[in-house]
This record gives C-alpha cells, sequence and structure tokens, in this order.
C-alpha cells in the first residue's frame, strides 16, 4: 500500500464530512488535503483512544520527532510521507503543524476550559490552523482568504463541540466553558449524568449562535476572486450548519445520541454546494 492510499482509506474509513469535501477537488490538491486530514486523524487518534495518559503522551513526543523528521526531509509514517511532496507548494510550515500538535496535547492536559478564550485558543489550534492550512492547498490569491479559513475552523470545531457533547462527557470531557456554564446555571453534574433542561437549550443554542457568526464572519472575509477554489470550505461550512440546524431542531439532544446527517444527505449538499460555486 502506497502512502497515499494508506490516507485514502483512513480518510474513507472516517465517514467524515470532510471526507465528502476532498471528492470534487483536482487529483493532486486532493492527494495533499487527504494525506493532511489523515495526518490530523491520526494525531487526533492518540488522544481519543490512547486511555492511558503517559502512553499518549509519549506517542505525541514521537509525532513531534516525525514532524521534525518531516521538514527534514526523512518522515516515516505513511501520512506524513504522503504529505512531504505538498509542504513546499503549499506553503505549509512546520510551526503550522506544531500548533495542531499542542491542541491535541491539550485534551491530555486538560478535561475543562474555565472561559472562551481557552477554548478559543484550543479551537484555533485544532481547527482554526487546520482550515488555514486546507485554504492554502485549495490555493488562494488574497490574504483574506487565510482569515475566512481561520473563521470557518472555529465554526466548525464549535459545531462539533455541540454535537458531541454527551459523547465528550463519557470520557470525562467538557469543552463549554466554566464561566458560561455558570451564567446558564447548568452543572456540569447535569452533563456528566446526561440530564437534559430547559436551562441546557439555552446554554447550547448561545454555543451555536457563536458557530454560525462564526461562519458568517467567513463567509464575510472570503473575497470573490478565491470563492471558487476556495468551495471545499464552503462546502465543509454548508455541511456543518446543516448539521447545527438538526441538531436545534431536536432541541440539542445531543447527551444521550449523536446527531448526523446521512451520506446520501452529505453528497446532496456538497454537488449542490460545489455547484453553485462553480
Amino acid at each position: 500500500m502506497t502512502p497515499d492510499q494508506y490516507c485514502q482509506e483512513k480518510a474513507a474509513q472516517s465517514g467524515s464530512s470532510f471526507y465528502y469535501s476532498f471528492l470534487f477537488l483536482p487529483p493532486e490538491r486532493r492527494r495533499a488535503i487527504t494525506a493532511l486530514y489523515a495526518w490530523c486523524r491520526e494525531v487526533d487518534d492518540v488522544v481519543d483512544e490512547t486511555h492511558d495518559t503517559s502512553l499518549a503522551q509519549q506517542q505525541m513526543a514521537w509525532w513531534h520527532a516525525e514532524l521534525k523528521r518531516l521538514f527534514a526531509g526523512e518522515p516515516t509514517h505513511p501520512t506524513t510521507k504522503a504529505l512531504q511532496p505538498h509542504l513546499a507548494s503549499c506553503g505549509l510550515t512546520q510551526a503550522m503543524m506544531a500548533e495542531v500538535l499542542e491542541g491535541m496535547e491539550m485534551d491530555l492536559a486538560q478535561t475543562r476550559y474555565l472561559d472562551e478564550i481557552g477554548l478559543d485558543r484550543y479551537c484555533h489550534c485544532v481547527a482554526g490552523v487546520v482550515g488555514t492550512m486546507s485554504a492554502r492547498i485549495f490555493g488562494y490569491s488574497d490574504p483574506r482568504t487565510l482569515d475566512f479559513a481561520e473563521k470557518m475552523g472555529l465554526s466548525l470545531q464549535l459545531v462539533n463541540i455541540i454535537r458531541d457533547v454527551g459523547e465528550d462527557a463519557r470520557r470525562g470531557r467538557i469543552y463549554l466553558p466554566v464561566n458560561v456554564l455558570q451564567r446558564f446555571e447548568v452543572p456540569a453534574a447535569d452533563i456528566m449524568q446526561g440530564r437534559h433542561s430547559d436551562r441546557f437549550v439555552a446554554l447550547m443554542q448561545y454555543h451555536a449562535d457563536r458557530a454560525r457568526a462564526f461562519y458568517r464572519e467567513a463567509l464575510d472575509l472570503l473575497p470573490p476572486a478565491d470563492r471558487r477554489a476556495q468551495r471545499a470550505g464552503l462546502l465543509m461550512g454548508a455541511i456543518y450548519q446543516t448539521l447545527l440546524d438538526e441538531i436545534e431542531a431536536s432541541r440539542y439532544q445531543v447527551l444521550n445520541q449523536r446527531i448526523s446527517l446521512t451520506p446520501m444527505r452529505k453528497l446532496w449538499i456538497a454537488w449542490k454546494t460545489w455547484m453553485r460555486n462553480s
């Protein structure tokens, strides 16, 4: 199996909405973004699937060393081997990828965030930076496009957090900031024990409004000249906004179930968005 094939399988197996945004890209850009996505998945799996924190920290240390090897021209993992040919042409730097690792490591160091400043820093590392790297891969001519990609990444990550509140709580994590929980009078115990209430709905509506605000900011920042190149990012935004609509329509029944869109619906949104921005 070649490194590109490994990344393709990793992306397809994830069932993620990101996979659908890659389908319409030209082959070279599709290979690059699939490699970046597969790399992100590999690192994220260390945090999500390794229950021994010390072992996870050792694995993250390996990924830091692998990042140095990648930029020294000596990668050893299939994802970094697949990514290497695209680094220079897409303007991807070691510092950008190191920020992503930093974000993943936050999950090993803490399970709560005191305020939105802390949460936004986390979202920047695990999603905003990935957004700007993706925008570089898709191609751009105006620096404002990178700001668009950062805001879009923050919006997508907030939707992820909203969708996964119950699942994350069962892993012992609550991403919703402590000061916002207090403002809406939702005890952390309610989330950990899956207790749905009107106060919880109001709390989640607040975060949904933040996600939508980031999305609107992103659209306002995208220059018309780069709209066609950034169709994959627009496509992701459209899928996630539809998902957020579904979650809102359920009155945020996310504590004891995972709300998702069917593959066919994602594909339909992807095709429709792609054609609209052609």
